[in-house]
């Protein structure tokens, strides 16, 4: 089992949903992050249940070399997409895609299956390829909030 299994497995178990991991450099610090999703959304004490029953697998199996923090949370309203199960998540909610020969396109996510999606953009319906897009992140309108 690899380590983003046995992972899964624990979020699983607080009834949440495995989402990603990134690790990344904050102010000197490495910070290896676990996003987790959960229907009706995810708050601090299911963070903290699954960051405590995650450090001792991570103590046994270290995510990176050196030191880091664990960090669990949401991804967020504007989150990054990567994999297919991702993209078919977020069907219906607007993106934002970075395609390979550096054009870039905004819209609605109409469909993803297991080989690409389908994008409604102000000129209309456009397929594409997952090995096309380069970068792929839900998007919140804040301008139409008040």
């Amino acid at each position: 089992m690899s380590l983003e299994e046995s992972i899964e497995k624990i979020v699983r178990s607080h009834g949440a949903e495995f989402y990603d991991t990134e690790t990344v450099r904050e102010n000197d610090q490495t910070i290896y992050r676990v996003y987790i999703t959960k229907e009706g959304g995810v708050d601090l004490d299911t963070c903290a249940e699954i960051s405590n029953d995650i450090s001792p697998l991570l103590d046994v199996h270290p995510p990176v070399s050196g030191n880091y923090f664990l960090e669990v949370s949401s991804p967020g309203i504007e989150r990054t997409l990567k994999k297919p199960r991702h993209f078919k998540s977020a069907v219906g909610e607007r993106v934002k895609l970075k395609i390979a020969g550096g054009e870039k396109t905004r819209g609605v996510l109409e469909a993803a299956d297991e080989e690409g999606i389908t994008l409604r953009t102000k000129e209309g319906e456009e397929r594409y390829d997952y090995p096309r897009i380069l970068k792929a992140r839900t998007y919140f309108d804040w301008s139409k909030q008040k």
